[in-house]
């Protein structure tokens, strides 16, 4: 561990200052407070995993996951809260309790509640990429399915069929009917008919649950420099006016490399959920993560093998970490309701490898948790597509915590706080990088200002707390 004086920091700041070409200024005023920081760092996917032989369970109350959405569990051979894995023969009577097997997603979901997280849960069928579809048709009889999902939640919140009172608010009706035939080999129609019958349904039973979709992967066309809503968003929208449809909640997704994207598109989905009169309507941030290049090759059947092992290790690595960091605070200028990282598992997208070992990604969402019990300050300087800073104090005030993300920002970035509530203070400085998972690396006296750059190059994440002496 590297431990500075007030003079040797100043003279490194100053070194650091002379020889940077370009320097990001960030600075922290601990006299304006922001509000609170919102916990939008949710996930998809709960902590048990390759038949109990993983659980995750301890990292995933670590970072204090807040929302978990229930969907692709257990993939690519998902085996709980699928429509078909709870009630295996549709022929069968959805109002008889031996119709159903809740035994197996009755254990998934006690490990999500037992994280301390609530719970999203898709009503619907894990993606599809085999050649032959067996389970993302659109029902037969759309009544009967949306009867299966009301047994789905008598069980889980009313205790029908020796079940619980969990008291899950929302349910969101299938995942991107719009990604065809790999999550539905119906028509655009016969999914807004689907949707139509199942919102009605609950919502005549249950008017106090949240319903909502459809679960956009492709949300948002550009036009003329302006984001409009797509083919599939335009017509779902239009069948919810025409028809006085439920939604207390639309759901969309987005994968990218541009951590400003994110924010960018969540304010054109808000912009269009307001012009066609549905102001009321949350909007569910419920899929992200980082994708190289914007580039899907590596996840297709050509682009397996090398190409695919190095998209990845750039997802959960370095990369990775500093996108997901910078979009966590982002997010936090955005109108997302609720936002759910994909995913918190141990395969492809996720932040555990296959053995449950923490990936770079997992350690951003914990420097972020670091900062869920404070008060957030104004930090200003930030560039929102290269480096992101988010502060905080605790409410006795007497730490502060900063959160930076370097995610491309090559020029230097000076680090400066302003009216400390305290006369003297001393800082710890945690890093994330390619050689560190979020551990402390430096620590002294605090004389106002800190230089990032000189020895934490980009990709980087860095926590700084600051504290009385």
């Amino acid at each position: 561990m590297i431990r500075s004086t007030p003079i040797a920091l100043s003279l490194w700041v100053l070194a650091s200052a002379v020889l940077a070409a370009e320097t990001a200024e960030f600075t922290v005023d601990c006299s304006k407070t922001a509000g609170a920081i919102r916990p939008l760092h949710g996930g998809n996917c709960g902590p048990l995993q390759y038949g109990d032989l993983v659980d995750l369970s301890a990292y995933h109350r670590e970072i204090r996951i807040p929302f978990t959405r229930l969907h692709d569990c257990h993939w690519p051979t998902p085996d709980v809260v699928d429509i078909h894995t709870i009630f295996p023969n549709f022929e069968a009577d959805p109002e008889k309790p031996e119709s159903y097997d809740f035994r197996r997603t009755d254990e998934y979901i006690q490990s999500v509640l037992g994280t301390g997280s609530k719970i999203v849960y898709r009503l619907g069928e894990s993606i599809e990429h085999t050649q032959k579809k067996y389970h993302v048709h659109p029902p037969k009889d759309a009544a009967k399915w949306a009867a299966i999902c009301c047994g789905i939640i008598r069980h889980y919140n009313e205790g029908w069929a020796n079940g619980f009172r969990h008291g899950i608010q929302y349910w969101e009706i299938w995942n991107e009917p719009e990604n065809q035939p790999a999550m539905w080999t119906g028509s655009d129609d016969d999914y807004f008919m689907l949707y139509e019958t199942a919102a009605k349904t609950i919502k005549s039973r249950w008017p106090d649950l949240k319903v909502g979709g459809p679960s956009l992967g492709h949300s948002l066309d550009k036009k003329d420099g302006r984001f409009v809503p797509g083919k599939f968003f335009k017509a779902f929208l239009a069948r919810i006016k025409e028809r006085g449809l439920p939604i207390d909640f639309f759901s969309w997704h987005l994968y990218t490399d541009d951590p400003a994207e994110c924010v960018a598109r969540s304010k054109a989905v808000r912009e269009i959920l307001d012009e066609h009169g549905l102001q009321k309507a949350e909007s569910h941030f419920n899929e992200w993560n980082y994708l190289p290049g914007k580039d899907w090759t590596p996840f297709t059947r050509r682009g397996q093998g090398e190409l695919r092992e190095r998209c990845l290790a750039e997802i959960g690595g370095a990369p990775g970490a500093a996108f997901d960091a910078a979009v966590l605070i982002n997010l936090q200028d955005s109108p997302v309701d609720v936002a759910n990282f994909y995913k918190n598992d141990n395969h492809g997208f996720a932040m555990f490898s296959p053995n449950g070992v923490p990936l770079k990604n997992f350690y951003a969402f914990k420097a972020f948790s670091m900062l869920l019990d404070t008060l957030r300050v104004e930090a200003t300087g930030a560039t929102a597509s290269r480096a992101g800073i988010l502060a905080g104090m605790n409410a006795a005030r007497t730490e502060l915590r900063i959160l930076v993300s370097n995610f491309q920002e090559r020029a230097s970035i000076r680090l400066s706080t302003k009216n400390l509530p305290w006369d003297r203070a001393r800082f710890e400085l945690y890093l994330l990088d390619s050689a560190h998972n979020l551990e402390r690396v430096r620590e002294g006296l605090w004389d106002g200002g800190v230089n990032l750059s000189e020895l934490f190059r980009p990709p980087s994440v860095t926590v700084l707390v600051i504290t009385p002496r």
